[in-house]
């Protein structure tokens, strides 16, 4: 099963890092959502709600302010201004 290495983190702070299948987030030029394959995409992340689908869990989601999000090779990287974790959500990997 093809996956996605995502890595969050925030100016202060690590977030989430982790294997997912999915992930979706709010771009300056829109809604973007993303799976194994993607082609890459360099895009300033609005603020708003990431949402994470990992490979061993459920969904859950990330309230972000804004920042980068970045896409190459299946690997993911959101450098938010700032972020956390709703209450649902367990920490990742570091």
């Amino acid at each position: 099963m093809a996956e996605l290495e995502v890595e969050i983190v925030a100016a202060d702070h690590f977030v989430w890092s982790g294997a997912a299948t999915l992930v979706k987030a709010r771009t300056s030029d829109g809604e973007i959502g993303v799976m194994p394959g993607h082609s890459p995409v360099l895009a300033i992340l609005a603020a708003g709600e990431l949402a994470i689908t990992p490979t061993n869990g459920s969904r859950f989601t990330i309230q972000a302010e804004g920042g980068f999000f970045s896409v190459d090779k299946d690997r993911v990287v959101i450098v938010a201004d700032n972020a956390q974790l709703d209450e649902s959500a367990t920490a990742g990997n570091r």
